[in-house]
């Protein structure tokens, strides 16, 4: 039998970690969620999902639905919203290509006056542009292949996740009880109030964390449909909250989205000005979305300080792109938790937080 007393475990041990320990943790702990992205990010995209959708299986296991049916149910639920926003995301595409005969010609027409621009105010000849695009596109064509092949190997990534993320949700769901049962025979049995404290937490953690998400995207879609109707782009609420929601897929969904108001904006006034006003706004939009609307609205819920919300979202694009960038917010929640139950972590707890309960205790 497991003598749970000669385990260092943090829930076990009252010393200090030093600065030294904690950061050699910190270093082990990137290093092995870099290297091991292919697993860890549909399985953390699952957990999330199961954690939000433990609630409804639970519900509707105590309606006599069998559970493998209910767990079914949730995640075609989940399924068919994915799905939707994906169908948004291809429509707005198709419908900008509908319009790119229109958009080509003024196009040309635009590359026309810059190069008549360049010629008259910089004394640039057709003959040093034509040479300077030709020259660009040959070193440009050198690299298609290497652009091609990492394209198609980011896309199979893609396609991998997205196909394990339901299966692996709907195997946590389904071995909850196992999985929970496990992580209770890992510490001692005095301590399994305190692991389930955690585990309810971490499920309301999560849920704030989504409740955090949706006020973000009104905000965003508020802002951006604002922005478009000071400049006036046609149909600036339709396009402004569109662009919210496809922000759902980081870089991409925005790039995405103003396509069709770039196209609309161009064609109805005829201007350059009107495109580029709508890629200021979005860009100002998204500024304020990463740096201060994101970290604020999320942060607050989950009782995390802004800063430290802002150091992991730089920190989870960098370890794990933009996926990063989403989960890590609920794994420093978690964190956090965990930090607040150890005596040994609690200046782990203290840079983590918000500093609501020290206002609290006084």
């Amino acid at each position: 039998m497991i003598q749970f007393s000669k385990n260092p475990l943090p829930f076990q041990s009252n010393r200090k970690y030093s600065v030294l320990e904690i950061l050699q943790f910190i270093v082990l702990s990137c290093l092995i969620l870099y290297f091991g992205k292919t697993l860890f990010i549909p399985l953390s995209f699952s957990l999330l999902i199961s954690f939000i959708l433990y609630p409804i299986c639970k519900w509707m296991e105590t309606k006599s639905i069998n559970k493998g049916i209910a767990i079914v149910i949730c995640i075609l639920g989940v399924t068919l919203l994915v799905g939707s926003v994906i169908y948004l995301l291809f429509t707005q595409f198709s419908e900008f290509l509908q319009e790119w005969q229109s958009l080509r010609v003024k196009l040309a027409d635009t590359m026309n006056q810059l190069s008549i621009l360049l010629f008259e105010r910089l004394d640039i000849s057709v003959e040093k542009q034509s040479e300077f695009v030709k020259y660009t596109l040959d070193n440009s064509g050198s690299q298609a292949f290497s652009i091609l092949r990492n394209t198609a190997y980011s896309l199979s990534e893609s396609l991998f996740i997205l196909l394990m993320i339901p299966v692996f949700a709907a195997l946590i769901l389904y071995h909850r009880q196992i999985l929970s049962n496990a992580l209770y025979e890992l510490f001692p049995p005095e301590k399994k109030s305190t692991i389930h404290e955690i585990l309810v937490e971490t499920i309301h953690t999560y849920y704030n964390f989504i409740k955090g998400m949706l006020m973000v995207y009104l905000i965003v879609g508020l802002l951006n449909s604002v922005g478009l109707l000071i400049i006036g782009v046609p149909h600036p609420f339709l396009f402004g909250f569109i662009a919210s929601i496809l922000t759902f897929i980081p870089y991409v969904g925005i790039m995405i989205s103003s396509l069709l108001p770039i196209a609309v904006s161009w064609i109805t006034y005829n201007s350059i000005w009107y495109p580029l006003g709508v890629i200021l706004v979005f860009s100002i939009v998204q500024a304020l979305e990463a740096y201060i609307i994101f970290p604020f609205a999320v942060g607050s819920r989950l009782k995390i300080n802004t800063l430290v919300i802002i150091i992991v979202v730089i920190v989870g694009g960098i370890l794990w792109g933009a996926a990063g960038m989403i989960l890590f917010i609920p794994f420093v929640s978690v964190a956090k938790l965990i930090a607040d139950r150890t005596p040994s972590l609690k200046t782990v707890s203290v840079l983590l937080g918000d500093g609501e309960q020290k206002k609290a205790s006084k």
